[in-house]
């Protein structure tokens, strides 16, 4: 309970879990003998005496969560209740496409860093969770083809310490679901559009994962699609919405007199904010084209709500016209943009590293 709603008065917690008061007082009496819970002030109820109020204490431990993104490598370290105790950001060399050698040593050095600065405040080291910029199986899949092992190439975590693997963009909807515009929502769908494309599926309330950890791959979806031009490679279509082929695009098409090309997305975004024409064409084109792929989306999982995120996705430049398209060609959905920014993707394996430290701490096994 204190692991969930993060602090409570013993009267809170005994009216929420059904408990009388001898046994609670006995249960807390134990847990704070073991360190697992510690007093951090008093309340003044309505009436009668100020009640104690409580959350994880210091032997709960302490999580890291990362983000191996493709352009950046985010860390948290935080409680079990998810305080936040510590946290980094750094940014890779170059854009990866893939997870591989320079992703793992950046997030060997990070996590390595990370327990330097351990305090003793902090309790032990419960969990690693890893979000991944690849497919993610679970035991009884075939790694082999996900990719997933290329994270422990140069990143090899203590022996003693589970580690917890998930697809990144599955994290960011988990992160929707907890922190954003999905919280308290059963059903919906967060398409991440950046670099790469990606969809992360929640229905009635659980992360849609598949037998191959493929659900909500969009970038599988088969494109170009129809007389004379036939997929020629897969995944095209997550290459055609990357934010790279959208600038190759948008330099070919760039008019001599409409002034320098834009450098980037951010930069192509902030010309069409200030009203440059061609880069207010440019972004609506690309705002249609992801239109139609949420559309797509819709008409497969009928979800409700679709939360965009990534660099591009974010933009609210094209919210209105995602959304002219997609409800034009599919059924009437709501769409809207992540607030939670670059910090999704973390978030969501903090919540899945720390479900994971707390199920082990209760004697629970993780499903």
């Amino acid at each position: 309970m204190l692991f969930s709603e993060g602090q409570a008065t013993r009267p809170q917690l005994c009216e929420a879990l059904g408990l009388s008061r001898p046994t609670m007082s006995s249960s807390m009496a134990e847990l704070d003998r073991f360190g697992y819970v510690e007093k951090i002030g008093e309340i003044q109820g309505a009436v009668g005496r100020k009640a104690a109020m409580y959350r994880l204490g210091e032997n709960a431990g302490h999580i890291i969560s990362v983000d191996a993104g493709s352009t950046h490598v985010r860390l948290r370290v935080s409680t079990l209740d998810r305080r936040l105790l510590h946290h980094r950001t750094y940014r890779l060399s170059s854009s990866q496409r893939y997870l591989g050698d320079e992703i793992s040593v950046a997030v060997a050095e990070e996590i390595e860093a990370s327990r330097q600065l351990t305090e003793k405040t902090w309790g032990p080291l419960r969990a690693i969770g890893i979000a991944l910029p690849s497919r993610v199986v679970a035991d009884d899949g075939d790694a082999r083809m996900t990719r997933q092992e290329q994270i422990f190439s140069h990143f090899t975590p203590p022996s003693d310490i589970p580690v917890v693997l998930e697809n990144n963009v599955n994290c960011a909807a988990i992160a929707e679901h907890s922190h954003g515009i999905a919280k308290g929502r059963q059903d919906f769908a967060y398409v991440q559009v950046g670099l790469k494309i990606g969809m992360g599926i929640v229905l009635r309330g659980q992360l849609l994962q598949g037998r191959n950890g493929a659900a909500g791959e969009i970038s599988h979806i088969a494109f170009p699609f129809g007389p004379n031009a036939l997929p020629a490679n897969a995944a095209e279509l997550e290459y055609y919405l990357g934010s790279e082929a959208l600038m190759a695009r948008v330099h070919q098409a760039w008019p001599a007199d409409a002034g320098t090309a834009p450098q980037d997305t951010a930069h192509l975004l902030t010309l069409a904010k200030d009203g440059n024409e061609s880069a207010n064409a440019a972004v609506e084109r690309h705002a249609g084209d992801i239109g139609a792929v949420v559309a797509t989306c819709i008409s497969i999982v009928d979800p409700g709500l679709v939360v965009l995120g990534g660099g591009i996705g974010t933009s609210p430049l094209i919210l209105p016209h995602v959304r002219e398209m997609a409800n034009r060609l599919s059924y009437p959905t709501e769409i809207q943009s992540s607030t939670l920014g670059a910090d999704a993707t973390v978030l969501g394996i903090e919540k899945l590293a720390a479900e994971h430290a707390c199920n082990l701490l209760i004697g629970e096994s993780p499903e």
